[in-house]
């Protein structure tokens, strides 16, 4: 006989909760061992009694799905994490993706789907909805113009300039490695800090890490 596929269903919402587990209760390969409202209550109940895939919502008090995820992975639980949401925001993607989620599904999934992204995840794979897969791809490439449209925005001498504020190079001493005179780079400094929408130096830092400008 086939192993059961053992489930924590995590979300703050009890009606939910019900629901889901009426849901997967259905089918003879899925076992949902425990549910919870608390993302807190996650790690002591894993010690206890472990499971195969924790479906999490994202918005919960106390602590996130994004957080649920993050401290799952640092303590190297096996347990694979399905985030089962309403919200379909590019951050939150790109955040829990990043954070090595093993799936992610809108709360308006099918019951098929979502039965075959516990037992896609459950045997290692990842599964990603259609529509989270196109807002993380829309909001990459969203990223990738941005960043190029910027590149191409800032002269020769703003990019020298910027690549010096990063080394921590003072206005003085970027001045002098340049040839040229201070009022010059604190006037570059001002552009840059317009055309990067930004209010001072450790903003400046900021967007270029994020943005790739220096690469």
């Amino acid at each position: 006989m086939q192993k059961s596929i053992k489930v924590l269903i995590v979300d703050d919402h009890q009606m939910f909760l019900d629901g889901l587990s009426s849901i997967l209760v259905g089918d003879e390969q899925v076992e949902v061992v425990g549910v919870l409202t608390d993302a807190r209550a996650v790690i002591d109940t894993l010690k206890d009694a472990p499971v195969d895939v924790v479906v999490t919502d994202v918005s919960m008090p106390h602590m996130d799905g994004i957080q649920l995820n993050a401290e799952l992975k640092k303590r190297n639980i096996q347990a694979k994490v399905l985030v089962l949401t309403t919200h379909n925001d590019p951050d939150i993607i790109q955040k829990l993706i990043k954070g090595g989620v093993d799936g992610y599904l809108l709360k308006n999934a099918e019951k098929n789907e979502l039965l075959t992204a516990i037992k896609t995840v459950a045997t290692g794979g990842k599964h990603f909805s259609q529509e989270v897969q196109k807002k993380y791809t829309e909001s990459l490439f969203s990223s990738a113009t941005t960043s190029s449209t910027v590149q191409t925005a800032l002269s020769k001498r703003e990019k020298e300039i910027l690549h010096l504020i990063v080394e921590e190079f003072t206005a003085q001493e970027i001045a002098e490695k340049l040839f040229i005179s201070q009022h010059t780079v604190n006037t570059h400094r001002k552009n840059l800090l317009s055309k990067l929408g930004v209010k001072n130096t450790a903003g400046l830092v900021k967007q270029t890490i994020l943005k790739g400008l220096l690469k």
